[in-house]
């Protein structure tokens, strides 16, 4: 099989592959972020990232070129909070970003029961992590792919223990971001496992007008504010201007089934036509069955969110009673798999626009 190169001609020109493209560390110095660990990677196609290593290994800022594609909360990264498991108390860490994981056994609002008291959407993205490798492109041997791999661990005495091992990957000429989870039960009990990939949007790829892609059954959560959104007389596919009601805690959310191919992949994502820009998701259905749409038009907080996970986001309670909470055996493992692409090629978009439906 021949080497995969960029599209640019680099032999003979390039002495350190950084000036391509790679992967960088660092640590916040200031701010509500000060010590933070983090990792910039740039793919060299103009899609730049920079994961958050002390934060669960999700990814906060993301860009394409000049054009920011995630939306960042006011608080932006901040230092984890391993405690922030009670009410609301997440909300006062969520910065937003590409990908925020929600998990690992508890994916919703807060809630209490006979087996225990959760906060909004669980530790997972709180919880630092261990970083096991992190391999950079190597131009002269030919290998484009970078990749960050960590461990992150949701454990306590008594249980439940789980793991998280997930590596980040890129390669060098290509926008595209991938990640591949692994959540193992270290305890010696089942335990209870929902994850959820919050993935967050802002503009300039999210705009008046921008294309919400996917193909499916939509169905609001069911609060008031939910079937204000998603309703017969609004087109809730395209992304609103700023509006009123969604100053303070206004927001919509709705579930879909989303429709896979024939191979089980489901494809969803944004076009933003005035950009000719589009960013597509793709994952397997059977791992990962619901997707959540969130839009929260607030003027100043303006973004929107496709979501996929194990559950929509109902709570541990919720998903037991419906008999759809996932236990892990101990020992036992589940994987995950979401890749995010970034089109500016019109055929490119022409195709994606297709598979998603539109």
């Amino acid at each position: 099989m021949a080497k995969k190169e960029p599209a640019f001609n680099w032999r003979n020109k390039v002495s350190n592959y950084a000036q391509v493209g790679g992967i960088e560390t660092s640590v916040l110095d200031n701010g509500l972020g000060k010590g933070t660990r983090i990792a910039w990677i740039n793919t060299g196609a103009g899609l730049r990232y920079k994961v958050v290593i002390d934060r669960g290994l999700d990814i906060a800022d993301a860009f394409c070129n000049q054009h920011s594609l995630a939306w960042l909360s006011h608080t932006g990264v901040t230092a984890p909070r391993p405690d922030a498991n009670l009410g609301l108390e997440w909300l006062y860490s969520f910065a937003g970003g590409l990908l925020t994981t929600c998990g690992l056994t508890h994916v919703g609002g807060p809630e209490t029961d006979e087996f225990g008291e959760r906060g909004l959407h669980g530790r997972i993205s709180n919880l630092p992590a261990r970083v096991e490798s992190i391999v950079q492109p190597d131009l002269a041997a030919g290998k484009l792919e970078m990749s960050i791999t960590a461990v992150v661990k949701q454990s306590r005495v008594f249980g439940p223990n789980l793991e998280l091992r997930r590596t980040i990957s890129s390669s060098l000429g290509e926008p595209v971001v991938r990640v591949h989870d692994v959540v193992t039960n270290l305890g010696n009990t089942p335990a209870p496992h929902m994850i959820l990939y919050h993935c967050n949007f802002g503009w300039p790829l999210v705009d008046e007008g921008t294309d919400i892609l996917c193909k499916g059954e939509w169905a609001s959560r069911g609060m008031d504010m939910d079937n204000a959104v998603f309703n017969s007389n609004r087109n809730f596919r395209k992304c609103s201007e700023p509006i009123e009601s969604h100053r303070g805690g206004g927001e919509g959310c709705a579930f879909i089934d989303v429709a896979a191919d024939n191979k089980g992949i489901c494809a969803v994502g944004l076009h933003n036509r005035k950009l000719g820009l589009a960013l597509m998701m793709k994952y397997e259905k059977k791992q990962l069955p619901w997707l959540s749409n969130w839009q929260h038009w607030g003027p100043g907080e303006y973004v929107t969110a496709l979501e996929p996970g194990t559950n929509p986001p109902i709570g541990q309670a919720k998903a037991r009673e419906q008999k759809k909470l996932i236990h892990i055996d101990p020992g036992k493992s589940r994987a995950y798999d979401l890749e995010m692409t970034v089109l500016t090629d019109k055929a490119q978009i022409a195709g994606f626009l297709e598979a998603a439906g539109h």
